[in-house]
């Protein structure tokens, strides 16, 4: 039985097979198309020929894309939706997309604030205005709407609302409408967690398109026998199913993949994994195995969030940043790239343009293309720029800190050529095997995960007792997700006391993952 992973990156899509044992049977990387599933299909085809093995032994395929990132950031292919709060009159003052940008607050066809939800206790704040929510569904039933988000003042807590009005929009709406409810996608802030459920109402095209795309275009090579799944931004997998009903949740997988993919293949279970490509660095820290989640609001597309997303820094270093010398003789390196064109504009493709590639080969630091080509570069030139490519390795390995220590430093992406090996602040800097595909194989080996949060009052609750409810209800949901129940274990746990809570209030959040069914 083999594994297939794909990850789609703005220059390279790269697919890896692996076996069993999870050892890297082939890999390769194929160039990203403009429709995404032609280099798709030319990476299998690929990776196919060079293992050699039979398409039937394919068991099961993981692809890690950006499509839904790409298409909040371009305002592309979003549908259109109705959104209704649930918290009425707390909540009139700040409407729904208050600080949207106006190119992406048009997707909103209807916007309603209707009595009910809870305070932060969970006593209710108002009764539930079930006549106004039926009002409301039926207005968009009536304009063709087929997505709706809904979101309520403090449903981490208490959910009743949220429950009760995708019910009863499921009744009016029918089976066929789309609907995202703001306590299973956002956690503790009412405008964070909406704006991120919006988002998610609006991507279920996006979902559909790449999770059937994929299907099909895995079908038309003669992949048959393999089940399918996408990565997540935790690191971890999630079905079909799962992944047209929370698209959101793909938003940044490509550098959770990285990181997974790099702590397999090095064997590190805590260090910071740099992952350079053609066009930008990603910093990011596995902790356990797993990548950091940030602790802080996420801004996608200029919108606002505070659903899980990995912490990680991009800068503009890449394997095809543009190098250039000033005239008082400084070199810059990046921001901006030759990207996919690297092959074709890079001076040791033949092109005339001076790229960080170019630097890493004339200093012999990698054998790549006609290094003869590269040799006019003059050697000072070189040093000055290589320094510029170490202090900003440096300055993003620092930021992601959380100690003056020395730490582990693990290298992937085709790009992490034109690193140095030694960086100042790392105890060590390894580049291991296969690191140009880290992130294909990150998403080929990961797991299954479900996350439980929720505010609990230890005074009603003892802490034993609430964390022992948290850990079962985060196995169950890991289970629901995908994971084979004998395989899953916890991986995280935290409890955060909240002082500005009544009583002995604490944030506990769980975190279990298992195997693949």
């Amino acid at each position: 039985m083999y594994k297939l992973g794909i990850d789609v990156g703005g220059t390279n899509t790269d697919a890896v097979l692996i076996d069993e044992k999870l050892n890297v049977a082939a890999e390769v990387k194929f160039p990203t198309s403009e429709d995404i599933y032609t280099g798709i299909l030319g990476a299998v085809r690929e990776v196919i020929l060079l293992s050699g093995i039979k398409k039937e032994d394919i068991r099961q395929a993981m692809l890690g894309t950006t499509q839904c990132t790409n298409a909040i950031v371009e305002r592309k292919h979003l549908a259109p939706i109705g959104i209704l709060r649930i918290g009425a009159p707390a909540t009139l003052s700040v409407p729904p997309m208050v600080d949207w940008e106006e190119d992406l607050s048009r997707i909103a066809t209807g916007i309603a604030i209707i009595g009910g939800g809870s305070e932060y206790d969970g006593k209710e704040l108002a009764a539930f205005d079930a006549k106004g929510a039926e009002d409301f569904f039926r207005e968009m039933k009536e304009k063709g709407v087929k997505s709706i988000a809904i979101s309520q003042v403090f449903s981490t807590v208490r959910n009743d609302h949220e429950l009760a009005a995708a019910k009863l929009c499921r009744e009016i709406m029918g089976e066929e409408v789309h609907i995202s409810v703001s306590n299973e996608i956002g956690s503790m802030g009412l405008i964070e967690r909406e704006n991120a459920t919006i988002l998610n109402a609006a991507l279920w095209k996006v979902a559909e398109q790449f999770t059937e795309g994929f299907a099909n275009s895995l079908k038309d090579e003669g992949i048959t026998n393999a089940d399918i799944y996408l990565s997540q931004n935790d690191g971890t997998l999630m079905t079909m199913e799962h992944a047209r009903k929370y698209p959101i949740l793909t938003v940044a997988c490509g550098p959770t993949n990285s990181i997974r993919g790099a702590s397999y293949l090095s064997k590190l279970k805590n260090a910071i994994v740099v992952d350079v490509g053609g066009t930008t660095t990603d910093f990011g820290v596995i902790q356990n195995g797993f990548p950091r989640e940030s602790s802080v609001a996420v801004t996608i597309g200029g919108v606002r969030t505070n659903f899980r997303m990995p912490d990680v820094i991009s800068i503009g270093l890449g394997g095809g940043s543009i190098v250039r010398e000033k005239e008082d003789g400084t070199v810059t390196v990046g921001p901006d790239s030759v990207g996919y064109e690297i092959t074709k504009k890079a001076m040791v493709f033949g092109g005339n343009v001076m790229t960080a590639t170019d630097i890493a080969v004339r200093l012999g630091m990698a054998k790549l293309g006609d290094a003869s080509r590269v040799g006019q570069i003059p050697k000072e030139l070189a040093d000055k720029a290589m320094e510029v490519i170490r202090g900003m390795a440096e300055e993003g390995i620092d930021a992601m800190k959380v100690s003056n220590e020395d730490c582990d430093v693990i290298l992937a992406g085709g790009g992490s050529i034109v690193l140095p090996e030694k960086i100042q602040g790392t105890s060590s800097v390894i580049k291991p095997e296969h690191f140009g595909c880290a992130n294909a194989i990150g998403s080929a080996i990961s797991k299954v995960s479900g996350t439980f949060e929720k505010l609990i009052n230890y005074d009603e609750l003892p802490r034993e007792e609430a964390i022992l409810q948290a850990k079962q209800e985060a196995k169950e949901l890991a289970v629901a997700a995908g994971a084979l129940r004998e395989t899953v274990e916890i991986i995280e746990v935290e409890d955060v006391p909240l002082a500005y809570y009544q009583g002995n209030t604490n944030r506990v959040k769980v975190k279990a993952a298992g195997d693949l069914r």
